[in-house]
């Protein structure tokens, strides 16, 4: 099973005290983790400021190394959060996100979503 992770997915473990990987084990069993390049580099800009956020991201970024990084083919979509909708239409990816806006887009496109419920655990919503 593939699992797209979007920047905010990767940033949950330091937000919320979640093991992401765990919580998706439990809920998938064996899956592979992907984030997009442009997904990495979210992260990156975010991770050079100060804050909370940056730190999360910080944090985000050694778990983004844990997964496998791809490309959008060109010409790719012009935000990453359409280019994490348009990868998982293309590669059959359940997609983990807390933003709702995605997950909407996600879900009217029948596309799995994990997410987070009550900032404890994770849940699989299928449209």
């Amino acid at each position: 099973m593939k699992v797209l992770l979007d920047a905010n997915a990767l940033m949950m473990p330091a937000q919320f005290s979640i093991d992401l990987f765990d919580e998706l084990r439990q809920l998938v069993g064996a899956f592979e983790p992907l984030v997009l390049e442009s997904v990495v580099k979210e992260l990156a800009k975010i991770s050079s400021g100060r804050g909370r956020d940056a730190a999360a991201a910080r944090f985000a970024l050694g778990i983004a190394h844990q997964c496998t990084t791809v490309q959008v083919p060109e010409p790719a979509p012009d935000t990453v959060d359409e280019q994490v909708v348009h990868y998982a239409q293309e590669n059959g990816c359940l997609v983990v996100t807390n933003d709702r806006h995605v997950r909407e887009t996600l879900l009217s496109r029948g596309i799995g979503v994990i997410s987070m419920r009550k900032q404890k655990r994770l849940e699989l919503i299928q449209s």
